[in-house]
Formats: structure tokens, C-alpha cells, sequence
């Protein structure tokens, strides 16, 4: 019986070798409501590549989030298929997710989520400790690194609420990049933040992408399209441009 088990994940988490670093082939999703079934993303067809900084836009209830949601194996598809990072994201268990969320994807959110109690350098740490991914006596260098990366180094010992909101998010930005993921996923970033901090952080997250990160952002914010390398649309579930910049 465990011979069959450690069979089927083995073939669950077998990298699928693609050209893109996402790929989504008709992703449908559907929701039970009270009057009867939702469909939020209605076969959805999607490639990103590694040095991408791609916006994701649309009204309220147009599927944004739940594009994001597919991508970041937070939520499954109803059918469809969610390749990231040459793994079929839309195959694995919670536990699997979990542990392949931890190492290949960077969440920004829009109000930060630094834990309060603990320091700028320990909030950058933790994801190490969860995904075990750099060595114990390395992994408080390299907070410091990213700080520095973000120009916050001076911050590392503060808590959250000592910094300022554009700060936290800098940290926010820090704490995505500590296992080094391939992909990094904001939700409205800028949204709390005066016009000249949302330059300098949609700076940076530019500046990953062409250091060959691949950026996904949700975003209400028309006037930071030169950021972009382009945009995707959505209206009532479906993908009604991809355009260039």
C-alpha cells in the first residue's frame, strides 16, 4: 500500500518539462451559489515567461483573484491544467502544495501581513525556516541582504510597526525573495501607498523581472503600465486581451 502511495506522488511531483514558466490550458473554475453554479474563469488559456512583469486588471468579480488563486495553487481548478514552474500545480495534494507554494512562489499582499511580534530580519527569516532552505547559520545574512536589496537593511531589528507603510512593504517585498522563488505573486501593492512609493516599489519589482523573475500583479492602477512588460484583461471570467506594452 505505501509502495503505491510514494508511486503516485512520485508521479504527481515529476517536473513536466515546458517553455513557459506558467501555463494554464483551459482552466475552468466554478463555484456553488445559491443560484446554482458560478463559473469565475471560463477556460482560460495563460503563458508567462521568466523575466515577465505581467499585470493582471479587470473590474471587481472579473476573475482576478481567482486567475491568482490557480496560479498559486491556493485554490484548484475545476478543470483545466496549472503548470508553474514545470510542475502540474493542479495535480497536488495540500500537504504537496504547501510545500511547493513555500519554495517557488513569493506572495506580496496589499496590507504587508508582517507578523507584528517579530522583527523585520525574523519575518524575512521564517519562510526560510519553514521551507528549510538555507542553513540555520546563514539564513539571518541573508534577511540582511535582501534588506539591503530593498534598501531597508537599516530597518532589520525594528518591528513592523516602527517602519513606515512604504518600509513594511519593502520588507513585504524582502520576506517574498527568501527561498529565492522563480515566481513572485502580488495583490495590489501599491494600494496604500502615496504616488512616490509606488514608484520606488514598482521599481523594484521591475528590477526582479529583469533579473529574470517572473512578476504577477494584480493591480486597479492604470497609471504604472510603464512597468509593465504587458497586461492581461479580464471580464466575466475570461481573458479578453493580452497586450503587450
Amino acid at each position: 500500500m505505501e509502495t503505491g502511495l510514494a508511486s503516485q506522488n512520485q508521479l504527481i511531483l515529476q517536473p513536466i518539462i515546458e517553455n513557459h514558466l506558467i501555463e494554464l490550458r483551459r482552466v475552468s473554475k466554478a463555484y456553488d451559489v445559491a443560484a446554482g453554479k458560478f463559473l469565475a474563469l471560463k477556460d482560460v488559456d495563460m503563458q508567462a515567461d521568466a523575466g515577465e512583469f505581467v499585470a493582471v486588471v479587470g473590474k471587481s468579480g472579473s476573475g482576478k483573484s481567482t486567475l491568482i488563486n490557480m496560479i498559486t495553487g491556493i485554490d484548484t481548478p475545476t478543470s483545466g491544467e496549472v503548470l508553474v514552474a514545470s510542475t502540474a500545480v493542479h495535480a497536488m495534494d495540500q500537504e504537496q502544495l504547501a510545500v511547493w507554494r513555500g519554495r517557488n512562489v513569493g506572495v506580496v499582499f496589499q496590507f504587508f501581513q508582517l507578523l507584528p511580534t517579530l522583527t523585520v530580519a525574523e519575518n524575512i527569516i521564517l519562510p526560510m525556516d519553514f521551507c528549510n532552505t538555507f542553513p540555520v547559520n546563514e539564513r539571518r545574512a541573508r534577511a540582511i541582504s535582501l534588506l539591503e536589496k530593498v534598501g531597508i537593511a537599516e530597518q532589520a531589528d525594528k518591528l513592523p510597526s516602527d517602519l513606515s507603510g512604504g518600509q513594511q512593504q519593502r520588507a513585504a517585498i524582502a520576506r517574498s525573495l527568501a527561498n529565492d522563488p522563480p515566481l513572485i505573486v502580488a495583490d495590489e501593492p501599491t494600494g496604500n501607498l502615496d504616488s512616490q512609493t509606488s514608484d520606488a516599489v514598482m521599481q523594484l519589482f521591475a528590477n526582479l523581472a529583469a533579473e529574470g523573475k517572473t512578476v504577477l500583479m494584480v493591480t486597479h492602477e492604470r497609471d504604472l503600465t510603464q512597468y509593465f512588460t504587458r497586461s492581461i484583461m479580464l471580464a466575466d471570467g475570461v481573458i479578453v486581451n493580452g497586450r503587450e506594452r
